[in-house]
């Protein structure tokens, strides 16, 4: 079965209809480089909201630890996404499993990346290029997803409910990963393309992808 994230979740109902609908997992942002970011009071409301065996995801890029740390303690998500520079050491200080963004905008030569963060629980292929936030709807050649390494590896990057058939076709992900594909403006989703992006994925596992 393919695993999906919904993130860039800005407000309770959103998050409750991807949950019901049977997203996996939702993601919110804390990073001030992102124009889905919530504060860590708005986080925490919507984490508290979801309904059980639903995994929360505070996802950072290139912030300060103490801020990290801070709003770790007080959302208390299940995983901890990190979208920049970070290194394997940084990211596992805070004591949580993580998962790690690769940018893949500059194509095969990103992939010596994923052999860099051996204690991630899962390695994200975002679109983006290296140095930008994610969520900006960029795809890249799904082609290059790698089979032979024993990470978790979760697609992302400008998948849409009009394109994810075909990457799962092509890509094989473990998972993958949603924001703007399902959005009629930075943060907030349109129900119609959250109803389709799921019943698509499903479809696909229902006919052995």
């Amino acid at each position: 079965m393919t695993r999906i994230k919904c993130c860039g979740m800005t407000r309770i109902d959103d998050a409750l209809l991807a949950a019901q609908l049977g997203a996996d997992a939702i993601g919110v942002v804390l990073t001030a480089r992102s124009k889905r970011r919530v504060t860590i009071e708005q986080a925490q409301a919507i984490v508290r909201a979801l309904p059980p065996f639903v995994t929360s995801v505070t996802l950072f890029m290139d912030d300060d630890a103490a801020f990290v740390r801070e709003a770790i303690e007080a959302i208390q998500p299940d995983l901890v996404q990190f979208h920049g520079a970070e290194s394997d050491d940084w990211c596992a200080q805070f004591g949580r499993r993580y998962l790690k963004a690769i940018a893949m905008g500059e194509g095969a030569a990103a992939l010596p990346s994923l052999h860099r963060y051996p204690g991630a629980a899962g390695l994200l292929l975002d679109g983006h290029g290296l140095g930008e936030a994610g969520g900006s709807g960029k795809a890249f050649d799904w082609s290059l997803m790698p089979r032979e390494l024993s990470q978790p590896l979760i697609l992302a990057g400008g998948l849409t409910p009009a394109n994810v058939a075909e990457a799962i076709r092509i890509a094989h992900p473990w998972g993958v990963d949603v924001a703007s594909g399902i959005e009629s403006a930075p943060g907030i989703k349109d129900a119609h393309k959250l109803v389709d992006f799921i019943a698509t994925v499903r479809r696909m596992d229902d006919q052995g992808r």
